[in-house]
């Protein structure tokens, strides 16, 4: 009985950090991707983008890829749940669905994560500068765009977290299949291990 509140738990986890991805890896694509702003110097007009940096560009890619990867993962989870009993009566396959998925799920996090550090290392010479090279920081310029990119970062670190703890369950998720005993080789051999 145990066994089962464990088992729900981890489901119910597992969705809400599927979410979770979804919405802030969206919520960082969003926002980085639609931020611009406008300044004129000497009658010329330059505007800033994402675009302009190409960690920003990186950073949109990954993390809309991420948000649409979320997203049909928690289509599958749904579609497992519905299927809870006649996955029970086939049996097989569990172990090749929690390889796949767990594969996934740590590529997402890696890429994320690599996504948001390149991302965080250009914003910081965006805001500070590089006075060894003679670079002057352009936040005092573009102070919106810096702001937007900002609030992006933000949800974007959230979201690498997410992912990792996500990870950290399609793992638990996956290894609890070749636990030792007889009891894990029944709740493994039943599909119910997996979604």
């Amino acid at each position: 009985m145990a066994a089962m509140g464990l088992e729900r738990r981890v489901k119910v986890a597992e969705v809400a950090l599927r979410c979770m991805v979804c919405a802030l890896a969206a919520l960082a694509a969003a926002l980085v991707g639609t931020g611009s702003q406008t300044r004129t110097f000497f009658s010329l007009e330059k505007e800033a983008r994402f675009t302009d940096m190409k960690a920003l560009v990186l950073l949109v890619a990954a993390h809309g890829a991420a948000a649409v990867y979320s997203l049909l993962q928690l289509v599958r989870c749904a579609a497992a749940a519905a299927f809870m009993s006649a996955a029970s009566q086939s049996g097989g396959g569990a172990a090749a669905v929690a390889w796949s998925v767990f594969s996934c799920d740590q590529a997402v996090a890696y890429v994320l994560m690599a996504a948001t550090a390149a991302a965080l290392q250009s914003s910081v010479v965006g805001k500070r500068g590089q006075p060894e090279l003679q670079w002057m920081p352009i936040c005092g310029l573009y102070g919106a765009f810096c702001r937007r990119v900002g609030e992006g970062l933000a949800s974007a670190v959230a979201a690498g977290l997410a992912a990792v703890l996500l990870a950290a369950v399609s793992a638990f998720n996956l290894f609890r299949l070749y636990g030792g005993g007889r009891k894990s080789s029944a709740v493994a051999g039943n599909g119910a291990a997996t979604w």
